[in-house]
């Protein structure tokens, strides 16, 4: 079984998501800048795998620091990482829960503080996989026994610390005996369904298809896809979701023709700061990724192309949000925030 990501003597070592399927390839990150530019590479992406390595980022770097003037470089540390992608909400999460582990140890010893946050950050990759486990038991029940499962994106192991939150209510309904094969849209520009969801699903012996984005609705109105299941990047105090480019027309049709949708994430996912999904700042990436297919050219020399990495879907099309403490349901603002309560 692979590793998404992992501390080691070495540094912080993470499979390259962006070699897959064709080669499975792990780097070492021995800074915190090396984890940055991963980060922002997208060597490593998906919203709870970034904050597992920002958080340990932030252990690297402190690690490394002089003795003088230890409260701005660990800023520097933590502001680099901050900068890295906009949108996914568990990178800040990560980043803000090492400054108060930071700010509780001041004035301790230098070795002893960069102990604890070593351990924090390993700490909060083993959380991720049992949160993900989790979500996948609170969302097995929902994924209708003998159907087809459509996702979009991977929001698989690969994009967490392990177990994955979307592909973990799949695998979590697969582990209880239910029958079920998946359909993956291949999500352009990146194409992470076609080149990671599937490539994990057969890791798995789980059964695949994968479709292009434009296909989605004839599926969708075929009667053969009993849900939708997918990740989120974040979540709004009122249940608009805010996740890779696609997901709202996949949720619009999956609403005309009658199937549930669902979102699986942890809740620091949750932003309950922000009122409504009009206020996610949405990452716009290179145009290159537009006009260009695995670094071949398929449009004209310098046509404009945009390119937003993430869409938000209103919550109206939502059906639930399951996460590691529950499955909440409309109407968000109270439900969300009751399971943010739940202890």
């Amino acid at each position: 079984m692979f590793e998404t990501i992992q501390w080691t003597p070495d540094g912080v070592v993470m499979i390259d998501q962006t070699r897959l399927p064709l080669e499975e390839k792990y780097v070492t990150c021995r800074t915190y800048q090396e984890v940055a530019a991963a980060i922002r590479d997208m060597i490593i992406r998906g919203a709870p795998a970034i904050g597992v390595a920002a958080a340990m980022g932030v252990a690297l770097g402190a690690l490394h620091a002089g003795e003088a003037d230890f409260d701005r470089q660990f800023e520097t540390i933590c502001d680099t990482l901050a900068a890295t992608r906009p949108t996914a909400v568990n990178l800040f999460w990560a980043i803000e829960r090492m400054k108060r582990l930071y700010l509780s140890l001041r004035g301790r010893p230098g070795d002893e503080i960069r102990r604890a946050l070593v351990e924090e950050a390993q700490r909060i990759r083993g959380e991720d996989i049992e949160i993900c486990r989790a979500i996948g038991r609170n969302g097995a029940g929902l994924v209708p026994d003998g159907k087809t499962v459509l996702t979009h994106c991977n929001a698989g192991a690969l994009a967490t610390a392990g177990y994955g939150t979307a592909l973990g209510v799949i695998r979590a309904a697969v582990e209880c005996g239910k029958r079920l094969d998946v359909f993956a849209d291949e999500t352009r520009p990146f194409l992470q369904g076609a080149r990671l969801t599937v490539w994990e699903l057969d890791q798995d012996g789980i059964a695949s298809t994968l479709i292009t984005d434009n296909m989605a609705g004839h599926f969708l109105k075929s009667g053969r896809i009993g849900c939708v299941v997918v990740g989120a990047d974040r979540i709004a105090a009122n249940g608009d979701v805010a996740n890779k480019i696609g997901t709202y027309s996949v949720a619009v049709l999956a609403r005309e023709n009658g199937v549930p949708f669902y979102v699986a994430a942890p809740i620091s996912t949750l932003d309950l700061t922000l009122a409504s999904g009009d206020r996610i700042p949405i990452e716009q990436r290179a145009a290159s990724e537009v006009t260009h297919i695995l670094g071949r050219q398929v449009a004209p020399t310098g046509i404009p192309a945009e390119n937003p990495a993430f869409d938000v879907t209103p919550a109206r099309y939502v059906t639930a949000i399951v996460t590691e403490r529950g499955v909440a349901r409309p109407p968000y603002e109270e439900s969300l925030r009751e399971l943010v309560h739940r202890l």
